[in-house]
């Protein structure tokens, strides 16, 4: 389905939206508001967003541990996204899944595990599950290129294309796994051609172009629904900072950074919403001035929002079980 004006003003909206999100998340983080580790994705908000334009609210997610901006395109409540990132008692999950471990099985984000990797293998499940009922919904799994390495990236898709499992295969491939080069981990230029020796169509796509990550999710998730098998996508992007905040990553050559930064995935979609005449540069400096004020609304309900109590730690552990404090 072509994207309508308005669904591209909205699009480009929702990337300025999760880009200031995790701005701000940032400024709270090294504030000292935002306990254990933080792990942004800016840089990426074409694929965290675009992808989502192509799925229902009916299918499944399977994130990586940058998930906290993409539940929001999925429909997760933001008040309860940032109150979660704060480990605040408001929090999605309650405050036990932090800034990393954000679950919603209410818009299908099945959650992320801390093994990078695992969700290639337990996404199976879900997909398993639609195909035992017959029904048309999609597991969709988003993974760095640093997942591909794993021996779970390898039996997943084999088993994935052995029983032909409705499941979109979404690899954000950002040069990096962590701190290491793509070209030294791997042999082939592209991860999609790992994919291929599967029997797995795959398609290589610009992931900071947000009009063609949505061209690329659709035809994968037509191809998924219509019971054909899984599909694989590899979106070419890059991540502008380090694996976590605080991560200087010095070995990125400043060269690289800026050819990256001029080619952010926001600055694209506003040049061409204004070169189509679509928005003005007006109408996007009020668009930004108003998710500020948003994500400002945000962070206030986090820091008003009551920590969880000591009680509530042996709470939800074990599904149908009670564990007892000590």
């Amino acid at each position: 389905m072509a994207l309508s004006n308005e669904d591209l003003i909205k699009m480009c909206r929702q990337m300025v939206y999760v880009r200031k999100f995790e701005e701000h998340i940032e400024e709270e983080f090294k504030a000292g508001n935002i306990p254990g580790w933080c792990h942004l994705g800016i840089g990426q908000e074409a694929i965290q967003v675009a992808c989502h334009w192509a799925l229902r609210k009916d299918d499944y997610y399977f994130y990586d541990h940058r998930n906290k901006v993409m539940t929001l395109i999925a429909g997760t409540d933001p008040k309860a996204v940032m109150a979660e990132c704060f480990g605040k008692k408001t929090g999605i999950c309650k405050g036990k899944g932090g800034e990393m471990h954000i679950a919603d099985k209410s818009v299908g984000n099945m959650g992320n595990n801390e093994i990078q990797g695992a969700n290639l293998a337990i996404s199976l499940g879900t997909a398993v599950a639609s195909q035992i009922r017959g029904t048309d919904q999609v597991t969709a799994v988003f993974f760095g290129d640093g997942t591909t390495g794993r021996g779970e990236f390898h039996e997943g898709l084999n088993l994935a294309a052995v029983w032909k499992l409705p499941i979109v295969y979404c690899c954000a491939n950002n040069l990096y796994a962590i701190s290491t080069p793509h070209r030294e981990a791997h042999a082939v230029e592209d991860i999609a051609d790992l994919a291929r020796a599967y029997g797995i169509p795959a398609e290589v796509v610009d992931g900071n172009d947000a009009v063609a990550v949505y061209e690329a999710m659709t035809r994968a998730v037509q191809h998924v629904r219509s019971k054909k098998g899984p599909y694989f996508l590899e979106f070419k992007t890059y991540r502008w900072q380090g694996h976590f905040v605080g991560d200087p990553a010095a070995n990125r050559p400043e060269e690289e950074v800026a050819y990256w930064k001029a080619r952010c995935p926001i600055k694209r979609m506003k040049e061409r919403l204004i070169s189509e005449g679509i928005m003005s540069e007006a109408d996007f400096e009020r668009m930004s001035e108003e998710v500020e004020q948003e994500i400002h609304e945000l962070i206030k309900y986090a820091h008003e929002s009551p920590e969880p109590s000591l009680e509530e730690a042996v709470e939800d552990v074990y599904y149908g079980l009670e564990v007892a404090a000590r």
